[in-house]
């Protein structure tokens, strides 16, 4: 798609709904000039004012419209008119993973260590660039048409090499130091790095609890336990043991994930978990 100064919703045939955020909506649509399929994010001011969200797009926009990797999903442009400020992404034609995950009730260990190694090399580049995403989850977790994972939605990212003390993220996912609000950086990633290869594991992530309250005694604790089923390999657990360690510093660096024996026996180099005759099985555009 090429790069223009000015865009605006007329650019765009406008396709289906394909998702909602909080503050706005997602739809398919095809650049008129180039025929070029993308997601359109719509985000209304009036929303925006009421929640007093202007900074986390601004930040949104200026974090993931520098960033180019395999992994994380591309922000192309962005405009706005008097009613809507408008991103423009990349289509990932597969949706969340977050839907894949429920359908499936867990993982293989195939499936998760792909998605894991993944995660790894693109948490890695971002740290690289001293962004800190704070919010990964199979929910802002997309898949393409070739079945490669993007990591998605950088509202509560941050570009920072200093300690942060904001408090952002969903709960399950949460890292110690933020719950007793100690200053974090760049290790919460690598946490929820995780709590992820937990969840896609078992199906659901390892702190878990009926009351909120209980889910985060449990993560201050550390209070982690490996069901009897599903069947899991000792690798993939000394792995998650290594990532769910209290002490961020402590805790495995995106490249020893890399270098992992669970990830290096079982991930798929192409970072795809789809067979070659089931790729082009996808609903149609329907733009």
């Amino acid at each position: 798609m090429a790069a223009r100064e000015e865009w605006s919703m007329s650019d765009f045939e406008i396709g289906k709904y394909i998702g909602e955020g909080k503050f706005g909506k997602v739809y398919l649509a095809r650049e008129k000039q180039s025929g070029y399929v993308v997601a359109l994010k719509v985000t209304y001011k009036a929303k925006l004012d009421k929640y007093r969200f202007h900074a986390h797009l601004r930040r949104e926009i200026e974090i993931q419209s520098g960033l180019d990797h395999p992994n994380v999903l591309r922000l192309f442009a962005w405009f706005h008119d008097e009613e809507r400020v408008v991103l423009v992404l990349e289509y990932a034609a597969r949706g969340e993973l977050y839907k894949v995950l429920r359908a499936a009730g867990h993982f293989t260990e195939r499936t998760a260590s792909t998605y894991v190694a993944s995660l790894a090399g693109a948490l890695a580049y971002c740290h690289k660039k001293q962004v800190i995403h704070r919010d990964i989850k199979p929910e802002n977790l997309l898949l393409d048409i070739e079945g490669r994972l993007k990591i998605a939605d950088f509202g509560w990212a941050a570009r920072s090499n200093a300690k942060r003390h904001t408090l952002c993220g969903t709960i399950d996912y949460l890292a110690p130091e933020m719950i007793e609000k100690k200053a974090h950086d760049h290790a919460v990633d690598n946490w929820t790095l995780g709590i992820l290869c937990y969840e896609f594991l078992y199906g659901s992530p390892p702190f878990e609890a009926d009351e909120q309250d209980d889910t985060l005694r449990r993560i201050v604790r550390v209070d982690l336990t490996f069901p009897s089923t599903p069947c899991v390999s000792s690798e993939a657990k000394d792995l998650i043991s290594k990532l769910l360690v209290k002490d961020s510093s402590k805790r495995l660096s995106l490249e020893d994930i890399m270098k992992h024996p669970w990830i290096k026996k079982n991930a798929e180099p192409s970072g795809s978990c789809i067979k070659q005759k089931d790729l082009g099985r996808v609903k149609p555009l329907l733009i």
